[in-house]
């Protein structure tokens, strides 16, 4: 049996519930200091794998139920490779202009840097946001400047499964994860961007797993 690894903010949930249940998610997002939009995706984790009941009009429920279900069994069998899709990508040589009008055309939270296809980093609406505040040319300046590199990016394998890339997406903040395939140059592992799996993507997961897809 696979082991459900939880985040602290989903053991502080449990820890809530089991105090106050039944408890609304309104409730819980104020005892948190979080928006309820901010506690859906572990809500909806916490639900899945069976370990708190939802009641309609009521609140949630600690569930009396071993904390897996026949819905975790279901999703921790589902790969990235079936999930995920096309990722956005610039070079680091694209200017951060060029770079936000990318972002607003493809209606993604987050661009992918590379450089021959392999992964060197990735640039967020919450970057772009802090370089034009600060006045920057956004013209001139090119998105290398302003990214997070590798090795400090979160990423995922095609072959791992979509609870984990649930579970990293909420540990880490993140809107979207970069999908990479290993492999070795001159004895070096290099890290090739295939795809990206974002909560757009786990969503629609959940809604497919609703309508028995």
């Amino acid at each position: 049996m696979s082991t459900i690894k939880l985040s602290p903010r989903q053991e502080e949930i449990i820890r809530l519930v089991k105090e106050g249940q039944p408890i609304t998610s309104e409730a819980l997002a104020s005892k948190l200091g979080v928006t309820r939009a901010a506690l859906r995706p572990d809500l909806a984790i916490l639900t899945m794998t069976g370990i708190l009941e939802a009641r309609p009009k009521v609140g949630y429920i600690y569930s009396k139920k071993p904390s897996h279900s026949i819905v975790y069994d279901y999703i921790i069998d589902i790969k990235v490779k079936d999930i995920m899709s096309k990722p956005v990508v610039v070079s680091e040589e694209t200017t951060v202009y060029d770079a936000i009008v990318h972002l607003f055309l493809n209606d993604v939270g987050t661009l992918f840097v590379e450089n021959k296809s392999v992964l060197t980093g990735a640039v967020s609406r919450k970057d772009f946001l802090k370089i034009a505040i600060g006045g920057t040319d956004i013209h001139k300046v090119p998105v290398g400047i302003i990214m997070t590199r590798m090795p400090n990016i979160v990423f995922v394998e095609k072959d791992d499964s979509a609870y984990l890339v649930a579970q990293r997406i909420i540990d880490h903040e993140v809107d979207s994860l970069p999908v990479v395939e290993r492999s070795f140059e001159d004895n070096k592992e290099i890290l090739k961007i295939i795809g990206k799996v974002s909560k757009t993507n786990i969503t629609k997961l959940f809604v497919d797993l609703g309508e028995n897809k």
